[in-house]
């Protein structure tokens, strides 16, 4: 694969945005062609924006293209898949965030996720491949939860191990599995 077939790495993150030592601020840094759906400064919380985000992100790339989401942005990811039919190579679907169960202290409730249009999420196949990684012991959404969206969206499932939520709070910065993950989805 040539460097102008090669498909462009779409990051998008998730309700937080972009971290510096996030592992998808890393990856986006060492890749040679990538993307990333850019921070929204108005309606943080609002599903419908952040889908708006990806979906414009994704028209300013020409040729194919990989999809790596994280927490919230695999939200964002099958919300817009529901809804667009630009071609996708493929996605990284990792650690997503069970938006459906009530989350931690400081994480927003089932009340505004609705109200922001997050819920439900969609269940449907997805039109392109994907790979999920899921956490065992990930505080954001249990195996079995994640074990689930991967049968619904028909993801090839990847135990991760206890990884917690795959972020810097769980010790994670750079995340090297992501490279073998993506490569196989090229």
């Amino acid at each position: 694969m040539t460097l102008n077939t090669a498909p462009t790495v779409l990051v998008v993150p998730g309700l937080r945005d972009h971290v510096a030592e996030h592992w998808q601020t890393l990856l986006q840094a060492r890749l040679p062609k990538t993307a990333s759906v850019p921070p929204l400064e108005q309606d943080k919380l609002s599903c419908a924006a952040r889908v708006a985000a990806l979906d414009e992100a994704i028209a300013k790339i020409d040729g194919p293209i990989v999809l790596v989401a994280h927490s919230a942005g695999v939200m964002i990811t099958v919300h817009w898949a529901r809804h667009h039919n630009r071609p996708i190579q493929g996605a990284l679907l990792a650690t997503p965030a069970d938006l459906e169960v009530n989350m931690p202290a400081g994480y927003p409730t089932l009340d505004v996720l609705e109200e922001q249009g997050w819920l439900p999420f969609p269940r449907q196949p997805l039109p392109f491949p994907s790979i999920l990684g899921a956490s065992r012991n990930d505080p954001l959404a249990g195996f079995d939860r994640a074990a689930g969206m991967a049968a619904d969206w028909g993801s090839r499932l990847v135990d991760l191990g206890e990884v917690g939520h795959l972020n810097p709070a769980a010790g994670y910065g750079d995340w090297p599995q992501a490279d073998t993950l993506i490569r196989e989805l090229m």
